[in-house]
């Protein structure tokens, strides 16, 4: 298993099969650049979009494969679209700042992004023939939705791989966009049995037509959201900034999953010093103590350590349990939690109706920068960022799942009120881990076992990845990248749509 993609052509011969194929299409690829600041993009063809569905199977709406999309996601906006919690909400002072990922087309979550940035880099090189081969989209649920939309829409099969365990929303929105449903694989488990699905792949890629596209692997899934979702977060605290010029960004919050969100950390960090805070479900405690468990925190595979966590730039890492999430899921999506929050505990009730826009390893997330704040101390000025990767309402099931086990008597005033207390209002500082030096390699380390002994990866390549530099020389490919997809753009000769440079 090769380490990274580089930016040179491979396979002329594929490359010219996938020009071939977009040019009948009429497909043109977004840059990074232009995915990361979309400005740049022509008004022109933002007028084109007006009339495209945001869910529909349409090339068109790789034009909104960004964090800039407004709440309908059928217009572009100067800011992307967010929450600011208040401390009567959090208890805490510091200002938690969640970024939307709802907003993204055709699967309301930001993952479209990483599948987006996984397979274009394997089309511009000659990696990938849209013809031929197939996109094997392994993932815990959105990713291989992602996935799957982006085959479709280019024109290519998508093969999503995941657990049996996952939400039944997952399930249904796959039923409607494969064309056989001999592409929805389902592997044992669920969100924890990540190398399940691993196992699967290999089976998978025996065939040679069959192209593994591995999240956890796939170093361009760091790279896009490092580019696109770092300098979505960096605008909204800029707007931030202006109204109050104390404020400083102090983290950068997220559960580890496949890692790829953490990129972002990366370029905060660059800008702004922003600790970054990996999370992970403390009933599968990954990173706090090679441990291992189920949870249902869906959206974060654990048991291994993703191939690009940047591990030795982590600060800080932090424990949530699916109790919390599954709980606070069911305060905020029915009557009686949101009659109390906005009621007895005087909530505004925008804030309480936003949180149809975070799903459960978003409410993971905002936990987790809760913990951050109260065991570091943070003041008012010290901003948490972190991100909703999808909405509520991938999770009614299992919402209306949780109800009958845990409150099969109904969930009433005196049970938000329990609820909210404890999950939120009194989270506890514990499950949380600042990294040393001796820290930081203990987790790197124990990557080997899944990269090294299971996957192929060479020692060498694999030890790589603790120097900054590694990190700092494949963000620096990016600008070669943007070019070699405008060289496959001219050679497609689709339609140009290109903004100020």
């Amino acid at each position: 298993m090769s380490l990274t993609i580089t930016p040179d052509i491979v396979d002329s011969a594929r490359r010219v099969s996938a020009i071939e194929r977009l040019r009948a299409a009429n497909v043109r690829l977004p840059t990074f650049r232009e995915l990361a600041e979309p400005e740049l993009i022509a008004n022109d063809w933002e007028e084109e979009l007006a009339s495209v569905n945001p869910d529909a199977p349409d090339p068109r709406n790789l034009w909104r494969v960004h964090w800039f999309n407004d709440a309908s996601r059928k217009d572009r906006i100067a800011l992307p679209g967010h929450i600011v919690l208040p401390e009567a909400l959090t208890g805490v002072k510091s200002p938690i700042v969640v970024l939307l990922g709802r907003r993204f087309p055709m699967i309301a979550a930001h993952k479209v992004l990483a599948a987006y940035g996984c397979l274009v880099p394997r089309l511009v090189t000659g990696r990938f023939d849209p013809e031929s081969d197939r996109a094997i989209w392994p993932s815990t649920g959105n990713y291989c939705r992602g996935g799957v939309a982006i085959s479709r829409i280019l024109g290519c099969r998508g093969v999503a791989v995941l657990p049996a365990g996952m939400s039944a929303e997952r399930f249904e929105w796959l039923g409607k966009w494969v064309s056989d449903a001999a592409d929805i694989i389902r592997t044992p488990g669920t969100e924890s049995n990540v190398k399940e699905i691993y196992d699967k792949c290999a089976e998978l890629a025996r065939e040679d037509k069959n192209v593994i596209l591995n999240q956890f692997s796939e170093f361009a899934n760091y790279l896009v959201h490092y580019l696109c979702t770092g300098t979505a977060m960096d605008r909204v605290f800029a707007h931030l900034k202006k109204d109050r010029p104390d404020y400083r960004l102090n983290a950068f919050v997220a559960t580890s999953g496949s890692a790829g969100t953490l990129g972002a950390g990366d370029l905060l960090k660059e800008r702004h010093g922003a600790m970054i805070c990996a999370a992970e479900a403390i009933e599968c405690p990954t990173m706090l103590c090679n441990g291992f468990g189920e949870h249902n925190i869906q959206g974060i595979g654990d048991k291994h350590i993703p191939l690009i966590h940047n591990v030795m730039n982590t600060d800080v890492v932090i424990g949530i349990s699916d109790l919390a999430t599954d709980s606070l899921n069911v305060l905020f999506g029915g009557n009686a939690g949101r009659g109390y929050l906005t009621g007895r505990r005087k909530i505004d009730p925008d804030i309480v109706t936003g949180f149809e826009d975070i799903g459960l390893s978003g409410l993971a997330n905002i936990i987790a920068a809760i913990k951050l704040a109260k065991h570091f101390d943070l003041t008012a000025e010290d901003v948490i960022m972190t991100v909703a990767t999808d909405s509520a309402e991938l999770y009614a099931s299992e919402r209306r799942n949780f109800l009958r086990r845990r409150y099969p008597d109904g969930f009433d005033e005196v049970s938000a009120g329990e609820v909210f207390s404890r999950h939120m209002e009194g989270v506890a500082v514990d499950h949380l881990l600042e990294l040393t030096h001796v820290e930081r390699k203990r987790i790197f380390n124990l990557g080997y076992y899944t990269w090294v002994e299971q996957q192929g990866v060479s020692i060498e390549d694999f030890e790589r990845r603790r120097d900054q530099r590694f990190w700092q020389g494949i963000v620096g490919e990016l600008p070669t990248w943007d070019a070699m997809i405008d060289e496959f753009n001219a050679q497609v000769g689709a339609s140009s749509h290109r903004g100020r440079q």
